[in-house]
């Protein structure tokens, strides 16, 4: 796990004890990359290129350096400015000291806006100290009280270690109640005193207090632009992402060991689209960054270019070009795919830097795989997820992949319409527009539960669903939420597409796991809802805000399965959760998000803009596999390891879960006869992951991260209290 952490203090407090001493605690095995009252350090194996500093001082320009540097000899005073990117950041040194010189006037949105995925710390003087959190929340930012200041971290754990915090049940049972409904989630962490900041926000720390403030606008209707305009944009913020990261150089590697640049095939459009334009960027001739240019600039900048450089896209920035004379031809891409035996039916063809390596079926790559042996054993993520109980699947296919490791995570929650902005077309006043999905779904409903459910039950249900959740009050909305999750009426995810879609119209949704938790734990959370019901109305549209807060929960995942499945030295990417690809899909007007196949055709667009005109006419439509086989072949062969997980589970001792009915959900779904609702296996994976987590937190050494931290009795889950 890489992290980030420092701290801001304030007045020492009267009495402190001594474990709040911060000159006395340093994390362990840290680099420091500035010094001071508020210190920051970078924690972990990170690469020199991703450790970018800068640093403005009055009377001279600003200094930008690239990797670990030893301590400045020049001691800062008030007029200082010192800004560090650290993760994968697109931008060139010199839009870095631009953007450290416009941020020294308050301004810190234009810090967000470059390619990649990154963290940014901006310190103003030797007292101020600014945070910026991405807007999927894919690198979220952390904070807590302490030594009468303020500790900050890109990683909740080791704050929860600085200050000894126990486990915070009542947030556990609102992740797994309900997990993207910020009413009841707040800003909390599964650590008791653990903040977290939420995505798009900025934490600045001032005299060692902290204070949020938003960054950047949702995407009010009014940024919205036609279709044409915004495919234009995301197909140039997709390229940017994807060639800055095959064009920035990785760490040399020994013969045998494996390929600089990978890509991950699904079988979907999202990562066949990643890959595709991964094997279409020419690669730099000379280490470092290539810096993003766009339209003309492109071709006095890139090396490569010259006479011999040929527009073949759309958009500005896209460019192919011929290899230069003598020059060795561009490595290939691993493509990896577990689990199928064909190419990929959405990769085109004539693709000859793509090499297919297909990884056969393996028990040991199953999902749960890691409860045939200690399950103690098992990777320490920051905080659960489901991805935990397929860490094995994830590793393996990540272990064929390259140094760098590009994948298309993120794009269904990035680009698709989500069911609830149906009701946000009806509160616009554009009814018509609900006809297509509509009709979408009703045409699915009629092949799979006949001409009755397709034709009449299906519209019916969608339309009535969408001018419900179009008209009711925040607060009722709120209240409805919380006695239905007390009566344990939420969807189980059963019955036609348009009865689920039409479960998914409103304001907050019980998660999966919600039918298996205690009758203590849903009132609990119920009791969050009805409280937050008593706060002011969000002025953000219903449907936006699900599909938001759905994306947040989805980067939280995939930085769970980093954390989880991550080879050494190696990085896994998601170019669809950058900022500024997020940033372009929110251009898009709803009735395009929620057109039948949206997605599909956005992605061919990107592909066509980008110069790729020869894909098949049925690129995206092809089955997909089976993904509910591999779970429940895995609950089988560890249904040995799961019993004894669940024989005296932690989750029961805290009084989260209603163990009897979790034992039987588990002895049915490994049972292959016995039929199944959609939501039963991903609700079984979040509880065994929690469980799994908790039982690591538990075993776990306290002190790890610090350094000059006493000795602490704690236990591993606070007292049951839900309030």
């Amino acid at each position: 796990m890489r992290w980030l952490t420092g701290w801001s203090t304030g007045a020492p407090r009267a009495g402190a004890p001594a474990q709040e001493t911060p000159g006395s605690v340093a994390p362990i095995a840290a680099r420091a990359l500035w010094a001071g009252p508020n210190p920051l350090w970078a924690v972990g194996d990170w690469r020199p290129e991703e450790i970018r500093l800068a640093a403005l001082r009055p009377g001279a320009p600003a200094a930008v350096t690239t990797g670990p540097t030893g301590p400045d000899p020049v001691e800062d005073t008030p007029a200082t400015v010192r800004l560090a990117v650290l993760g994968h950041c697109g931008a060139s040194d010199a839009e870095l000291a631009a953007g450290l010189a416009a941020a020294r006037g308050g301004a810190v949105r234009h810090l967000t806006a470059w390619p990649g995925s990154y963290t940014v710390v901006l310190r103003t003087g030797t007292r101020s100290t600014v945070l910026l959190t991405d807007l999927a929340g894919a690198r979220p930012v952390f904070h807590t009280p302490w030594a009468g200041g303020t500790a900050y971290a890109t990683a909740a754990l080791p704050l929860a270690d600085l200050i000894g915090a126990p486990i915070d049940t009542g947030h556990l049972a609102a992740r797994l109640a309900c997990p993207e409904s910020p009413e009841a989630l707040g800003t909390g962490t599964p650590y008791l005193g653990v903040q977290q900041v939420p995505p798009g926000h900025a934490l600045a720390i001032r005299g060692g207090r902290p204070y949020l403030a938003a960054y950047d606008d949702t995407g009010d209707a009014q940024q919205r632009r036609g279709e044409a305009p915004a495919v234009r944009e995301l197909t140039r913020a997709l390229l940017e992402s994807v060639r800055s990261r095959v064009r920035t150089p990785a760490p040399g590697r020994a013969a045998g060991e494996r390929a600089r640049l990978g890509v991950d095939l699904s079988y979907g459009t999202a990562s066949a689209t990643v890959a595709l334009l991964a094997a279409a960027v020419p690669l730099a001739p000379g280490p470092g960054p290539v810096p993003a240019v766009r339209g003309r600039a492109a071709a006095d900048a890139d090396p490569a270019s010259g006479p011999g450089a040929t527009r073949t896209g759309a958009v500005k920035g896209s460019w192919a070009r011929a290899a230069a004379p003598g020059r060795a031809g561009p490595e290939q891409l691993a493509a990896v795919t577990l689990g199928e035996t064909d190419a990929p039916a959405t990769l085109a063809p004539d693709v000859p830097r793509l090499r297919h390596t297909v990884l056969a079926p393996d028990p040991a790559t199953l999902p749960y795989a890691d409860l045939r042996a200690d399950p103690q054993d098992g990777p320490l993520t920051d905080e659960p997820g489901p991805e935990l109980v397929a860490a094995a699947r994830a590793e393996a296919r990540f272990g064929a992949g390259g140094t760098d490791h590009l994948t298309g995570y993120g794009a269904r929650q990035v680009l698709d319409g989500h069911p609830a902005r149906l009701a946000d077309l009806v509160r616009a006043g554009r009814p018509r527009e609900l006809l297509p999905p509509v009709a979408a779904l009703a045409g699915a409903d009629r092949a799979t539960a006949g001409v009755l459910a397709g034709a009449l039950r299906t519209p019916l249900t969608v339309v009535r669903a969408a001018h419900r959740l179009s008209r009711i009050r925040y607060a009722d909305a709120l209240d409805d939420a919380a006695v239905r999750l007390t009566l344990r009426h939420g969807p189980d995810g059963a019955g036609t597409a348009g009865a689920r879609s039409a479960d998914d119209l409103a304001w907050c949704v019980p998660g999966p796991a919600a039918r298996w938790l205690s009758d203590e734990a849903l009132s609990a959370v119920a009791l969050r809802l009805r409280l937050a019901a008593r706060e002011p109305a969000p002025v953000e549209l219903p449907g936006a805000r699900r599909a938001r807060y759905a994306l947040y929960r989805h980067a939280r995942g995939f930085r769970t399965l980093v954390h989880a499945a991550e080879q050494p030295g190696q990085r896994l990417h998601a170019p669809f959760l950058d900022n500024q690809v997020v940033r372009a899909a929110r251009l898009f007007p709803d009735d395009v998000r929620l057109q039948p196949g949206a997605r599909h055709a956005l992605l061919r667009a990107v592909l066509t803009g980008a110069g790729r005109t020869d894909l098949p006419p049925d690129w995206g439509r092809g089955p997909r596999p089976d993904r509910t086989a591999p779970a429940r072949a895995g609950l089988r062969l560890a249904a040995d390891g799961l019993a004894e997980l669940f024989d005296a589970p932690l989750l029961a001792e805290a009084g989260l879960i209603d163990l009897p009915a979790v034992r039987a959900g588990l002895a049915r779904s490994a049972d292959p006869t016995a039929p199944l609702p959609p939501g039963t296996l991903a609700g079984l994976a979040e509880l065994a992951a929690t469980e799994l987590w908790l039982r690591r937190v538990r075993a776990r050494r306290h002190g790890a991260c610090w350094t000059g931290l006493p000795p602490a009795r704690r236990a591993a889950l606070a007292p049951a209290r839900f309030g």
